[in-house]
């Protein structure tokens, strides 16, 4: 999705392999014993896989105190970013045409380098915003602050962006979602938990102690009129599971009636204000628009005034003086658990990346990248194309006309891997002695970028991660699987390990990003990226017994000890990794190792399979972030991504014997199978 605001991506791992014609014998004699160094056999795998594979590993394994994390999944980054940096240091030390890539990725890592320059300016370069803020006298002038600070990367109470129509998905529109919360989620601000509690109290701090850094009088008492008016707006919001009902959070209208419903926030003329020249948009979550329509006029112009201030200086604290970064490590450290700030560089590092990545990106793969990687990607997705097109036509619970649509919907997915076909430019000056100045050109640039692409069809060379990021994804307003070019290499692929070892990697993300297209969301979508039933009745009345399921199992899985997984929240993830293992086991069957008995390094073909995917959500995060993950995050922690799916699967139970008593046992017919 393209917005007008910068978006994180869900981060998933993703693998390349080969597809090699040998013999049985070349097979024993050419590739290298795979190496699980964390087993521990102490624990049944019947009992818990993710730790049989792992225990020993993990128990081992030290978190940096700059981290959240260790291991594989998202945190395959941290290597990745090593990468980025010698390109960055390197290009930040020479000369460069001006306007060139080079000049400007290196001159952006150089300004934020110079810690001293950004040190000694304090305060200075918020200080004009701050001074708007005061002159502030009415609703109207008030709302057309917000909408000139949207436009500079500054978000409080609007949140625009621009997507596909989802009931026309041949043109963007323009969307405004539920926003102007501090805390992690709408939850935190009602909950008695000992550890919410300790979050609130950190964000109040952090809050007050803003105030005191620009040399408010009374911080303490503002902070709490700031939080006051988010948790008056959280009320209002939808939760991270209601936000998964997709028609319920579209909800496209004239502005001429938003006009009339809602005076206070003058969608006239703040539409306007933004540059965006359109009759209708969508109002993902209207009750918050209708709450915060009430707010604007029943809370005092001056509490408003202390709430724009708070947001205006933390949405730049990250790219002003220490004292101001300082305040929010102080704040994001309760949550995360994190005990140190990263080192400038891997600040910079991220910052480049997630600002001007396009760009770097380019770099990147110039020097990191094998376009072999690239052809070899793209075969072996083909191949699982093929795989899932035979699961659908043996699924036994969905009839021959859906088929055919799920079938045309799957060879309808565009796929993207390496890198875009038409690199995104970026439109600014970039100098090197101005880092605030670049910061907040840059966030221009990414805002008039998605704001050109507004009333125009969407833009199907547009990527929505960086080249170098390590990460996959399905997007199912353009039925697309995506794989950038930071993935396609070594670690995650070995051309010398088997295919037990490459397919259990590869192949469970693979065929989990194929199966998003078929989740309880991505169900909805058809081929061409509309919300629209291409179902029999009978066919999803049966799939949404088969989600619930899914919803219900996992939403009996805890961790430390006693919190349960949100199985309503994850319920996508999980439903993709078990048709992911699925698919994956298929296409490694269909090799001729797949079919081999030998065994290598003491496993069996399908012992390393299902090996291989323990190893690959090889994961140890702190405890404290495990806590918040859960909570906000729509993928089930590492331990459930491996035991949830594998309980699921009777070739994982034959490949280890698994029997009656062991405590991950499930009878063949409680045994969810989906796709």
């Amino acid at each position: 999705m393209k917005t007008l605001c910068y978006c994180s991506l869900i981060l998933l791992v993703f693998f390349s392999c080969k597809n090699d014609k040998t013999t049985t014998n070349e097979i024993a004699q050419d590739i290298k014993p795979p190496v699980f160094d964390g087993i521990d056999d102490a624990i049944k795998p019947g009992d818990d896989f993710f730790n049989h594979v792992n225990k020993n590993w993990f128990d081992k394994a030290v978190i940096a105190e700059d981290q959240v994390g260790v291991g594989a999944y998202r945190f395959l980054n941290i290597p990745q970013q090593e990468l980025l940096k010698n390109i960055l240091q390197e290009v930040s030390q020479e000369e460069h045409p001006k306007g060139s890539i080079e000049q400007k990725v290196g001159d952006f890592y150089a300004s934020g380098m110079d810690t001293i320059s950004i040190n000694e300016r304090g305060i200075k370069p918020i200080q004009s915003i701050l001074d708007k803020i005061e002159t502030i006298g009415d609703v109207a002038s008030m709302t057309d602050f917000v909408a000139t600070q949207i436009k500079s990367g500054d978000y409080s109470m609007f949140v625009p962006y621009v997507s596909p129509d989802q009931e026309n998905s041949s043109i963007n529109i323009l969307h405004f979602a539920q926003t102007g919360l501090g805390l992690p989620d709408r939850d935190y601000y009602f909950s008695d938990d000992a550890s919410v509690k300790r979050i609130q109290e950190a964000y109040k701090t952090y809050l007050a102690t803003l105030f005191e850094l620009v040399g408010d009088e009374n911080p303490t008492a503002q902070a709490a009129i700031v939080y006051n008016i988010e948790k008056q707006l959280a009320k209002s919001h939808k939760t991270r599971v209601e936000r998964r009902i997709i028609k319920e959070n579209f909800h496209k209208m004239a502005v001429s009636e938003l006009q009339q419903k809602h005076p206070n926030i003058g969608w006239t003329t703040l539409l306007k204000n933004l540059g965006a020249e359109v009759d209708s948009l969508d109002l993902a979550q209207p009750a918050y628009y209708d709450a915060l329509n009430s707010m604007l006029t029943s809370i005092p112009l001056d509490n408003w005034k202390l709430y724009l201030k708070a947001n205006s200086i933390g949405s730049h604290d990250s790219f002003l003086s220490k004292p101001f970064q300082d305040a929010a490590f102080e704040y994001s450290k309760v949550i995360t658990g994190q005990t140190v700030q990263q080192p400038r560089v891997k600040q910079m590092v991220r910052r480049v990346d997630r600002q001007i990545g396009f760009a770097l990106g380019q770099l990147y793969v110039k020097r990191y990248f094998n376009e072999d990687a690239k052809k070899r990607a793209l075969d072996l997705v083909n191949n699982f194309q093929k795989v899932l097109e035979k699961r659908i036509d043996n699924l036994d619970w969905m009839s021959d006309s859906t088929k055919v649509k799920a079938k045309d919907k799957l060879y309808a997915i565009n796929k993207k891997i390496g890198y875009p076909d038409v690199w995104r430019t970026y439109d600014v000056s970039i100098d090197r002695n101005q880092f605030f100045e670049n910061v907040v050109a840059l966030h221009k640039d990414a805002y008039q970028q998605g704001l050109s692409e507004l009333n125009k069809a969407p833009n199907r060379d547009e990527w929505g991660t960086t080249p170098s990021t390590v990460t996959a994804y399905y997007n199912p307003a353009l039925n697309e699987i995506v794989f950038p070019a930071g993935i396609l290499q070594a670690p995650y692929f070995d051309l010398y390990a088997d295919d037990a070892v490459n397919y259990g990697g590869i192949g469970m993300v693979i065929g989990h990003e194929f199966t998003h297209a078929f989740d309880d969301q991505g169900a909805q979508y058809d081929k061409n990226g509309n919300v629209t039933n291409w179902w029999t009745e009978a066919d999803y009345t049966k799939f949404k017994a088969k989600t619930e399921q899914i919803v219900e199992q996992y939403g009996a899985f805890t961790v430390l000890d006693s919190i349960h997984l949100k199985g309503a929240l994850t319920v996508g993830e999980n439903t993709a990794d078990n048709g992911g293992i699925a698919i994956a086991y298929d296409a490694f069957k269909l090799t001729e190792q797949g079919q081999d008995t030998t065994k290598i390094g003491g496993y069996t073909a399908n012992q390393r399979f299902f090996l291989s995917i323990a190893n690959i959500w090889r994961v140890k995060m702190r405890d404290t972030y495990l806590r918040n993950y859960v909570t906000t995050d729509p993928h089930s922690p590492p331990i459930w991504r491996v035991n949830g799916p594998l309980m699921n699967f009777t070739p994982f139970y034959d490949a280890f014997d698994v029997q009656p008593g062991e405590a991950n046992y499930r009878s063949e017919e409680d045994r969810i199978k989906i796709w």
